[in-house]
């Protein structure tokens, strides 16, 4: 008898635990994945950390851009904690074994930090809207209370929308398989071990993400058509150019998270030609843009480097030289 098994019938869960496989198809060799993963944690880990410490430790960049510059590096924190020492303790200790409650836990985390970095996507865009197209009202619009207020509207609607997630995938009924092929708990990987119905869920997941995913997605890019119609327009060609690198870091960043959505979205329907392809995506993606966000602000953004130097102690060696 499987010993994952309730051994009583008055429980709402006849399952007792899930178990994730891994990464199906590649069980010999995923322990030399695990170094790359791992390397890229702690790459998420230290920069976005140096990160937070930099813009507050810097007043130079007390200002609504680097707030909301911050406030990614922190979801990308928790986005890669949520689910790589999870994933790290199955490549290196077969810990398999998850408990119902926090399997749903790392669905309702995940989704909430997705759709966080998606919102603060947005807000950047909008930042960056109002800087190109309308520099002399950028002060009165985009102030300290217009980050308090976006960051509440999207804690809020994120915890709104985002809750009912692993709350509908709770109320299925799991009575017989719990094997997960994923190293996470995936909310498609999950409810599709229940013996009961799970209409409503395919239903509200599809909704959730055009409401969420598609609404940022389509804002994102409409802001970033009026700021290079404006940007166009621009009789200066050193002012064009300042306001086009101005936004290349965001855009390069923006592109690749939607990019990434939409191509795991795809091989997620595909998922039965090629099993390994969906869950090896979406660990990539939940590890790859934290550990990317903050190298490719870095390498873009000037006051970021001075500012970076300036903590780290470097300043005044290179000041000294």
């Amino acid at each position: 008898m499987d010993t994952t098994l309730s051994i009583t019938n008055n429980s709402k869960f006849q399952v007792s635990e899930f178990i994730l496989m891994g990464l199906s198809g590649i069980h010999e060799w995923q322990h030399w994945l695990s170094l790359p993963l791992a390397l890229l944690y702690l790459l998420a880990l230290g920069a976005n950390l140096l990160i937070l410490i930099t813009i507050h430790h810097e007043p130079i960049l007390h200002q609504p851009m680097y707030q909301f510059l911050s406030i990614l590096a922190a979801v990308d924190i928790g986005l890669a904690t949520t689910i790589m020492p999870k994933i790290l303790a199955i490549f290196w200790f077969d810990a398999k074994a998850i408990s119902l409650s926090a399997c749903f836990v790392q669905i309702c985390a995940m989704n909430s930090f997705m759709t966080m970095e998606s919102d603060i996507f947005l807000c950047i865009a909008v930042d960056r809207y109002v800087a190109i197209c309308y520099p002399l009202q950028y002060p009165s619009i985009v102030t300290k209370a217009f980050v308090i207020k976006a960051t509440l509207f999207m804690v809020l609607r994120n915890g709104l929308l985002t809750i009912p997630v692993p709350v509908l995938a709770a109320q299925r009924h799991y009575c017989s398989r719990n094997e997960i092929q994923h190293c996470l708990c995936s909310n498609v990987g999950v409810t599709s071990l229940a013996c009961d119905g799970i209409t409503i869920n395919r239903f509200y997941n599809l909704t959730f993400a055009w409401v969420i995913g598609g609404s940022d997605m389509g804002l994102v890019f409409v802001s970033y058509a009026l700021i290079l119609r404006s940007v166009l327009r621009l009789n200066s060609i050193e002012a064009t150019s300042k306001a086009l690198s101005t936004c290349s870091s965001h855009l390069i960043l923006i592109l690749f998270f939607y990019t990434a959505i939409i191509v795991v979205s795809l091989t997620n329907l595909a998922g039965g030609r090629a099993p390994l392809i969906p869950p090896l995506l979406n660990v990539l993606h939940s590890v790859i843009p934290p550990a990317l966000n903050p190298t490719v602000y870095t390498l873009r953004n000037q006051e970021l480097k001075v500012s970076f130097q300036r903590v780290l102690g470097l300043g005044e060696k290179v000041s000294r030289k």
